[in-house]
């Protein structure tokens, strides 16, 4: 357990969290649709997200190599946090293709932890709301690493049409209201 220092890191407050997060993501995709997806179709490429998203998730790694058991690889923790900045610096200037891409993939494997450790061993059945969507997150952050053209694929499917774009959205309310209730209904 990596986060057990957290103890605002609980079931009912991820939950509850990750439902507000969905609910304020797709609520803005229904009422401002054209600004969104001129948005999404821009961020693969953008690379000033990149940049942010890559600190942040090179900051949340040498974060969780202090503070974690690192077992047989413990000795190697100071040449991780040494190594650490320097890959995230050297991945910003010689990997500009996709950035924001690949670093939003490491964002979100690197989010799931504490989500998952949340979840773990709750005897609430409304948990798997929760465990479900972050494992979501899991593959699709591991296909937006190894193939970043893949997110740009997803958003130019979901945008094609009005139709679709609408549902995604409604579905992505009704898993974010899902998510809330299930916050408020546990302990």
């Amino acid at each position: 357990m990596i986060y057990h220092d957290f103890s605002w890191l609980t079931l009912k407050n991820t939950m509850f969290g990750a439902g507000v997060l969905l609910i304020i993501a797709h609520v803005l995709a229904l009422v401002k649709a054209r600004a969104v997806q001129d948005w999404l179709r821009k961020f693969p490429r953008n690379r000033e997200a990149g940049v942010v998203l890559s600190l942040a998730a090179g900051g949340w790694f040498f974060f969780l190599v202090r503070v974690m058991d690192l077992g047989d690889f413990d000795p190697w923790r100071n040449t991780v946090l040494i190594a650490t900045p320097i890959a995230a610096a050297l991945a910003i200037y010689f990997i500009p293709e996709f950035l924001a891409v690949r670093a939003l993939g490491a964002c979100a494997l690197l989010v799931a932890e504490p989500l998952l450790e949340s979840a773990f061993l709750r005897p609430e059945k409304i948990r798997l709301a929760l465990v479900v969507l972050t494992y979501a997150w899991i593959i699709l952050g591991m296909f937006w690493i190894g193939m970043p053209y893949t997110l740009r694929n997803q958003i130019s499917w979901v945008s094609a049409s009005e139709k679709r774009w609408r549902a995604a959205a409604f579905a992505g309310l009704a898993y974010g209201a899902l998510l809330v209730t299930g916050g408020l209904l546990v302990r």
